[in-house]
């Protein structure tokens, strides 16, 4: 008795070619990602982080000149350049995440105003760091999804167990991840959509532990400093 392939099975109702998504959320999100980090305390940043914010910077306009408006290709330079641009935002953020731990555990902090706003900068900024990956890789990314070729979903989300709770021709878009990335952020936790594949599932729970770190430290210093 042989297997069915892939393309004998009935395609499941959101799995379709669409005309892709609009780059206009996403500039925003890491124009602001790009505005905070440029906003950090000197000792949180990087020594050169006009250089490196205008590599990111840089990246997105070459982007957005490969490829305007929509989102659509599944391979090639704009791909590479984006996932070049979300790994230069991590790893930014990932050295400031330590240099603030560093600073909370050694009592270098003394302002409980300041390290609310520049947790809560650096907090936010993993939210959308997260959210990038989330939207890059999930059904091989954004361009592939376009082009409906993967169906076997990274992340299952409610509309897709159900045609009845989806409107015609859904499809995830980079709110549903910004969406993961924040519930993710806050409750340590999936709530309504379920990671289904191991990088979906490690990619959450390194997010959820970074999260845990910058929120406890972070309340616990503001409350210590408070009293």
């Amino acid at each position: 008795m042989s297997n069915s392939s892939d393309s004998d099975r009935k395609a499941p109702f959101w799995h379709h070619e669409h005309k892709g998504e609009s780059r206009l959320p996403i500039n925003v999100v890491v124009a602001l990602v790009i505005l905070m980090q440029l906003t950090l305390p000197k000792t949180l940043n990087i020594s050169f982080p006009w250089f490196i914010c205008g590599i990111e910077a840089a990246l997105l306009l070459l982007i957005n000149l490969l490829e305007p408006r929509r989102v659509s290709s599944h391979s090639g330079t704009p791909r590479n350049l984006s996932l070049g641009l979300a790994a230069a935002m991590s790893a930014a953020n990932l050295y400031s995440i330590a240099r603030l731990i560093n600073e909370l555990l050694n009592g270098q902090v003394r302002d409980a105003k300041s390290l609310l706003i520049t947790g809560g900068s650096i907090w936010m900024t993993n939210v959308i760091v997260f959210a990038l990956w989330y939207w890059e890789f999930d059904r091989g990314g954004p361009g592939a999804r376009a082009a409906a070729k993967k169906s076997v979903p990274d992340f299952m989300f409610p509309q897709m167990s159900d045609p009845d709770l989806a409107a015609p021709h859904w499809s995830s878009s980079f709110f549903d991840y910004l969406y993961i990335s924040f519930t993710n952020s806050s409750a340590f936790s999936a709530t309504d959509v379920l990671p289904l594949t191991r990088w979906a599932k490690g990619l959450m729970l390194l997010q959820s532990v970074t999260s845990l770190i910058v929120v406890a430290l972070v309340v616990a210093r503001a409350v210590n400093i408070l009293h």
